[in-house]
């Protein structure tokens, strides 16, 4: 086996790679991650076809929704962040998907009643009010949310130890979905293991996932950084663990 480049090495190519969009292509073989049981985009291939208008929340770059083979007759998508919008456009607008841009905190663009399904994959914040009242009637919001404490062992390494709920509990939003106006058909739950086999993946992953030490950079971590790229070379890699869960939620 060839020796791991050095330090300077990884860290210098993982600060440089666009992090733009949602492929982690870029971590094939750097990094590993669990996937939780259920299987969403093999739920969401069979849920999108019986749609009849649905809509994705927070598609990021388009690159989920665009390994779903079929699509309700009208599919729109939302994206707040301006380069992503531009991604999902050019990777789902071929395909006959209307790219929405949503400014922070503006509310879904559309009437009420407009979509029988509404999906996401990690949403940002999602605003159960807006969501009920783009739902039609026995409509449906599924989608896969990130978990409370989502690669906690990652951010403490850089932050010390954290305290609190993070504002991700799945009951916790089950109960504010349902003060909306949404009925829990489904919740499940998941902890999946996250590795890390080089200290480039750790960069780029913390310049992809800002939220998770929101002060990152490679200056400001050096030393840190050089701990945990000796702790990978000692132990193969740098363990941590995602959390999700899935809601199936009916408007009544």
């Amino acid at each position: 086996m060839a020796p791991m480049r050095t330090f300077e090495d990884l860290v210098a190519e993982a600060a440089a790679v666009d992090v733009s969009g949602w492929d982690f292509g870029w971590l094939d073989g750097r990094a590993t991650e669990e996937h939780p049981p259920w299987g969403y985009l093999r739920l969401l291939s069979q849920r999108l076809p019986r749609a009849t208008a649905a809509l994705d929340v927070d598609t990021g770059g388009g690159e989920v929704l665009s390994e779903v083979p079929s699509f309700p007759a009208r599919m729109c998508v939302t994206e707040g962040w301006a380069p992503n919008a531009e991604r999902a456009k050019a990777l789902l607008g071929p395909r006959g998907v209307e790219v929405v841009r949503t400014p922070p905190d503006s509310g879904l663009p559309f009437p009420d009643g407009s979509f029988d399904l509404v999906v996401s994959r990690h949403p940002v914040r999602p605003d159960w009010p807006e969501i009920a009242r783009v739902l039609a009637p026995g409509g449906h919001y599924f989608a896969q949310h990130v978990g409370p404490g989502s690669a906690l062992e990652l951010t403490e390494y850089f932050l010390g130890e954290r305290s609190g709920p993070d504002g991700r509990d799945p009951h916790t939003e089950a109960a504010q979905a349902e003060a909306a106006g949404l009925r829990v058909e489904d919740l499940r739950v998941a902890r999946c293991r996250m590795e890390f086999f080089d200290i480039g993946a750790v960069v780029y992953i913390l310049r992809k996932c800002v939220w998770w030490v929101p002060d990152f950079s490679v200056d400001r971590y050096t030393d840190a950084l050089r701990r945990m790229d000796a702790q990978i070379r000692a132990d193969g890699s740098f363990v941590a663990h995602s959390t999700r869960h899935l809601f199936d939620l009916r408007r009544a």
